[in-house]
């Protein structure tokens, strides 16, 4: 099972991974904490709905056998209401539910600091903690990405175009802390056509979109940059 806090968060974090999982044969569930309401896009459809439709259609490119919205409102930046202010206990029963009932052996999640501080994905942490332990899911992965090699790539794109690399040096795990690495260079066709999936999430704002960025990169080179995905296991739980 694949927790994430906004549809696309599964395409870039952990999509080449669930199209594995899926071509070798497990049954792979994701489950969305919001909509992404209130992500940048420059759609003026409804979001929340638009980006729904778009999770399944990335969802079905990675295999996925099981869709699951939990139906909390995007918090945003400011992550003032929404799903970084809903009851931990509360959330957590909900998804542990959801763990009981597809009897998942493995739920992925995010490092403490939710990757970049989004606090929706601070929150997945927390949640999906709880969750593992009160369904007694035996291995827990925080989705997450070796800042070494994001670093080297962004200071390779600073060649281009100049941006502050501030933000960026504490952000995600350091490699020493990295447990699981997975390649999914043969997957990364699906991978790419579940970003793709998103497309209100490559307009909007007055910079290029990370997706847009992404997509536009030719195929050899995006099997390179996206072609592995990085995990911390924290600990293993007893079974209940």
């Amino acid at each position: 099972m694949f927790f994430h806090a906004h549809p696309d968060d599964e395409a870039l974090l952990t999509g080449g991974t669930m199209a594995r999982l899926a071509a070798e044969g497990h049954r792979v569930v994701l489950v969305v904490a919001t909509a992404g309401e209130l992500g940048l896009s420059a759609s003026q459809q409804d979001l929340g709905v638009v980006r729904t439709r778009e999770a399944h259609v990335s969802a079905k490119a990675l295999g996925c056998a099981r869709v699951e919205f939990l139906g909390y409102r995007d918090s945003g930046l400011e992550g003032t209401r929404g799903f970084a202010r809903a009851d931990v206990a509360e959330a957590a029963g909900r998804l542990a539910e959801l763990l009981h009932e597809e009897r998942a052996d493995l739920l992925t999640t995010y490092d403490p600091t939710g990757g970049y501080g989004h606090p929706d994905h601070v929150q997945v942490h927390r949640v999906g903690a709880l969750a593992a332990e009160l369904a007694g899911t035996l291995r827990v992965w925080e989705a997450t990405v070796d800042r070494t090699l994001l670093l080297r790539g962004l200071r390779l794109a600073r060649l281009a175009r100049r941006f502050d690399l501030t933000p960026f040096k504490s952000a995600y795990t350091p490699r020493a802390d990295i447990t699981h690495t997975v390649n999914v260079r043969r997957y990364t066709d699906q991978k790419r056509a579940a970003l793709a999936a998103h497309a209100t999430q490559t307009t909007g704002g007055d910079q290029t979109r990370t997706l847009t960025a992404l997509l536009s990169l030719p195929k050899p080179l995006f099997r390179l940059v996206m072609g592995t995905e990085w995990y911390i296991e924290r600990k293993r739980l007893r079974a209940r």
